[in-house]
């Protein structure tokens, strides 16, 4: 089975559970079909770069999977034709890295800027 590692942007009108719901939702669709939700992350709200059927923000979602290419097929239809979720982008890599991404990890190393001038 190959691993793929999928982003999801979910309407900003649903709630947190809602949201979260969806994440389990499509794991049990790979399941269903022969694949497994190694993890999953839920990144929260947050704002995008431009409109998306007239919605500024959305929930985010990161997805790392191993299952066979039917089985995200299936589960990538399934995304396009719910009404929640707006967006699905879907990378085929070669290993899953361990820990947070790189979106969770904590901001305070901010050794690299430089000081404000008064």
């Amino acid at each position: 089975m190959a691993l793929y590692e999928h982003v999801m942007i979910a309407r900003q009108d649903l709630s947190n559970t809602q949201a979260e719901g969806l994440i389990e939702h499509f794991g049990t669709v790979l399941s269903d079909n022969g694949g497994s939700l190694v993890s999953s992350e839920y990144w929260g709200v947050k704002t995008m770069a431009y409109k998306i059927n007239k919605n500024r923000k959305g929930h985010y979602a990161f997805l790392k999977t191993d299952a066979p290419a039917a089985a995200v097929q299936e589960m990538e239809r399934l995304m396009r034709l719910h009404d929640d979720v707006m967006r699905v982008l879907t990378i085929k890599v070669d290993a899953h890295e361990d820990g947070p991404s790189v979106q969770m990890q904590k901001r305070d190393d901010r050794g690299d800027r430089r000081e404000r001038r008064n």
